[in-house]
């Protein structure tokens, strides 16, 4: 056996019960072979002198006052490459949301903080803390500019609360704040396509800032609001942009 096997249990970490916790069957924590293949290929690998391969190895050997240290998990992006180029299917990534939930909120980064924060606040859960109503505005000023500038595009519709449209789309929420133009391309794409599509007045938001900040009741509010105003709707597929 490779000496780089790390031997699990010599010192307890409760980051890594939490993991082992959720390991499907084909999982084995016990044989990390330190192979690499979660750093290769995580975007984050370097950032702090860290990389997904050392932060399982750290929590194997119980360093978890060194791991609640380190930034490195809100460099994660928690794109889950790492799981799936991992023989063993180990969730490093759940170790991640793991080692966030254990800072405080407060201490927790503004940015991801202020974000989540301004999502809750409203009902299109936009992390810009814009409300339906401008939202709405900025939508139907855009597609009337639009329509009237490439006559090709006459009949492009951006509808908002359309009853039976088979897709409920979100929006990230900077776009209609700050670069409204930049919705339009995806609309271009739905109208040739011949979509039948909407946006929701509730849970508009594509974001969802509370899920990286390791807000599990913030997480669940923004999902089910997206989730309620689609089926309320009626729509069958819900098409998630972020």
């Amino acid at each position: 056996m490779s000496d780089d096997v790390i031997q699990i249990g010599k010192k307890k970490s409760r980051f890594l019960d939490k993991v082992k916790e959720i390991l499907p069957d084909e999982g084995n924590l016990e044989m990390c072979l330190t192979c690499g293949a979660c750093a290769s290929g995580c975007p984050a690998t370097g950032l702090e002198d860290m990389d997904p391969r050392k932060l399982l190895r750290m929590a194997a050997l119980g360093m978890d006052e060194e791991l609640l240290k380190t930034d490195w998990a809100w460099m994660c992006t928690m794109c889950q490459r790492c799981i799936y180029v991992c023989p063993m299917k180990i969730d490093i990534p759940q170790l991640v949301y793991n080692l966030r939930k254990t800072r405080p909120r407060e201490d927790r980064p503004k940015g991801i903080l202020g974000s989540c924060d301004f999502a809750l606040k409203t009902d299109g859960c936009s992390a810009m803390g814009a409300s339906s109503e401008d939202f709405q505005f900025v939508v139907e000023d855009v597609l009337e500019e639009y329509r009237e500038a490439q006559p090709e595009f006459a009949e492009m519709e951006a509808p908002i609360d359309k009853e039976g449209a088979e897709f409920f789309l979100n929006q990230n929420s900077r776009e209609p704040v700050t670069e409204p133009d930049e919705m339009v391309p995806l609309w271009k794409i739905l109208h040739l396509a011949g979509a039948d599509w909407t946006y929701g007045s509730k849970g508009w938001g594509g974001e969802n800032y509370c899920m990286f900040l390791a807000d599990d009741d913030g997480w669940k509010h923004i999902v089910e609001t997206s989730a309620n105003q689609a089926d309320k709707l009626g729509c069958k597929t819900f098409l998630n942009t972020e």
